[in-house]
């Protein structure tokens, strides 16, 4: 096990510099530039020289050479090297402040938003789905069904969208706009992203209800159940002792292919709230082509994606005693 963790962050190194060295290119590629957008913004009043804007701002020289500037793999302009590989993931293009900085003043709310809609959806897929799986064909079946149907078939953002004109219209209530920190005012903090991570739950939660009900109804036809019905134990003994573990491993595979969806959503869902997360972020770095603080971004989107699969994938030893990592 030891070994095989190790090979799997050693494989991380490799992929997350092909990501950061992608998403350098891609985000050029969009038309304008950083130069453009600053010369646009500082208005006809403002004498910038473009070439020595380039110059201060690194983007002088060819893109594979600003790519090895900041990966700290060439040195600075300054000599200097400072770059990933010595913890420095750049300073913001826009907001001048590095971008670690800024990771962690909006980092937490995304993380926030996340956690808590991933267990909202947990909470409202797996009963429903065992209770489906077991009440097979049932009513209660019927209507389990059409609900993650339902679930998986109402956009998110439309869901989020009404959410907040149906008050203003019925009750003429607006939720705050102003963010309130969890260290601030906790109760505060939660009437806010209460109901952004319900929605990102429900969302999520379709899929992984109809997952949890189809694996359900596999495992409960195999023959160490039927045995356990055949020595007299009672139906949830049999069903969340003898059959919930085993059913869980393809739930948990789901749920973490689920979690770059969920890292998209909050980038919609916090444009409608008004919440000041890693989405608004991201969305206006992409505007302003930002391109360092967007690279440090995606990298470290890509390190936790990629350390998110190794756990779902050590979940499966500890689910099934059967799967070994030598």
């Amino acid at each position: 096990m030891r070994a095989y963790i190790i090979r799997r962050l050693l494989l991380i190194i490799p992929n997350v510099i092909l990501v950061s060295f992608v998403i350098a290119i891609l985000i050029r590629l969009v038309p304008g530039s950083a130069i453009d957008a600053m010369l646009a913004g500082a208005g006809a009043d403002v004498d910038l020289d473009r070439a020595a804007l380039e110059h201060a701002l690194g983007l002088d020289v060819s893109l594979p050479h600003q790519w090895a500037r900041w990966m700290g793999i060439l040195p600075q302009a300054d000599g200097e090297f400072s770059g990933v590989l010595q913890g420095n993931l750049g300073v913001s293009l826009w907001q001048k402040r590095p971008v670690l900085e800024l990771l962690g003043k909006y980092w937490p709310i995304t993380l926030e938003i996340s956690i808590i809609g991933l267990i909202i959806a947990q909470l409202i897929a797996v009963p429903i789905g065992i209770f489906s799986a077991i009440r097979q064909d049932t009513w209660g079946d019927y209507i389990g069904r059409s609900f993650a149907i339902l679930l998986i078939s109402i956009p998110s953002f439309w869901v989020a969208t009404m959410a907040i004109l149906i008050p203003v219209m019925l009750w003429d209530y607006m939720p705050p706009l102003m963010f309130i920190r969890f260290t601030d005012d906790p109760v505060g903090n939660l009437k806010m992203v209460i109901v952004p991570s319900i929605i990102l739950g429900m969302a999520l939660s379709g899929i992984t209800m109809r997952m949890t009900r189809t694996t359900m109804l596999e495992v409960m036809r195999q023959d160490y159940i039927r045995t356990a019905w055949a020595k007299g134990l009672r139906e949830r003994v049999v069903a969340s002792r003898h059959a919930l573990k085993n059913a869980m491993i393809p739930v948990i595979s789901i749920v973490g292919l689920q979690l770059p969806v969920l890292i998209g959503g909050t980038v919609i869902i916090e444009q409608i709230f008004s919440l000041p997360g890693m989405g608004r972020l991201i969305i206006s770095a992409c505007l302003r082509r930002d391109y360092t603080l967007v690279s440090g971004i995606m990298f470290v989107y890509a390190i936790v994606l990629m350390l998110i699969n190794l756990i779902v994938d050590l979940t499966y030893a500890y689910l099934d005693p059967r799967v070994r990592y030598s």
